[in-house]
């Protein structure tokens, strides 16, 4: 029998590793076991230590939560897929080494590219897909988002900031606010942190998406599986005409777009959108 008590805060789960086949994944979970736990996908750089708590902690309160850092990640070894189709085939790795069937995916960004990608090929793995701040393959400029990355990357270095309080939020009163809490929010883990992302990984993820965003369009009507999408009104990094154009095309689909907000949208209005997705995912 299992007395170890239920970790339930991000910032308290350990790390944990996995091999399959050559590669080591490192990994966290939380929340209650037991279930169709829910995978978290994560953002371009994202690391473990990348996912705003008061996004994941409410939904660990009633889900069994399992985030990793990607091939080459972080403490994950070998080398950054080339493509966000390879990336969609470690993540089945992963997911299938731990022993699970069945899971519901929660997405951001690149890592809602990647479980587009997972989706199609392993329909049968996925109950629940949550896509948020990310595109279709071969979106309408989706290919442009090296140049706003690498823009943004100069101007956040030029006034000593993180690149995510320009990529994610406005630049208005309201936006530099939110993306100074989320900053915050991202460093209330003080122990056992994760490694960044190194530079050659970053680049190989980048034109990654540049590839994804050039490609031939997915057939998403293939995508059967209940969906919620949202994004914000003004995301820069994948533009949010793109969140309507997945809701076109994935039949059923949810799509929430808020005001005044960028790519991280989802962080700014956590308050809002974190009940959404527990709810949703709790279907």
């Amino acid at each position: 029998m299992n007395t170890q008590p239920i970790v339930t805060t991000y910032d308290k789960a350990p790390t944990r590793t996995i091999a399959v086949g050559d590669t080591t994944y490192a990994y966290r979970e939380l929340g209650p076991q037991g279930g169709v736990p829910v995978v978290f996908f994560v953002h371009l750089a994202g690391t473990l230590d990348n996912w705003d708590p008061r996004i994941v902690d409410p939904i660990a309160k009633h889900r069994h939560v399992i985030t990793f850092d990607q091939r080459g990640v972080g403490e994950s070894s070998g080398k950054v897929p080339r493509t966000l189709e390879e990336a969609a085939d470690d993540a089945y790795a992963f997911i299938r080494a731990l022993g699970h069937d069945l899971v519901d995916v929660f997405s951001f960004s690149m890592g809602g590219m990647i479980a587009q990608d997972l989706i199609l090929k392993h329909p049968e793995l996925v109950r629940r897909l949550v896509l948020t701040g990310t595109g279709p393959r071969g979106g309408k400029d989706m290919d442009k988002v090296l140049a706003t990355t690498y823009w943004d990357i100069v101007r956040a270095t030029l006034t000593h900031s993180d690149p995510k309080e320009f990529l994610f939020f406005n630049r208005n009163a309201i936006g530099k606010r939110a993306a100074k809490a989320f900053i915050q929010r991202l460093k209330e883990r003080t122990v056992a942190r994760d490694k960044d992302i190194a530079l050659p990984a970053f680049q190989t993820q980048l034109r990654a998406i540049q590839r994804y965003g050039r490609s031939a369009p997915s057939d998403l009507s293939r995508i059967t599986q209940p969906t919620l999408i949202a994004n914000g009104d003004n995301d820069r990094m994948v533009p949010s005409i793109l969140s309507e154009d997945l809701h076109r095309r994935i039949a059923g689909s949810e799509l929430i777009i808020y005001p005044d907000s960028g790519h991280g949208a989802i962080f700014q209005f956590h308050e809002k959108f974190a009940p959404v997705a527990v709810a949703f995912l709790g279907s």
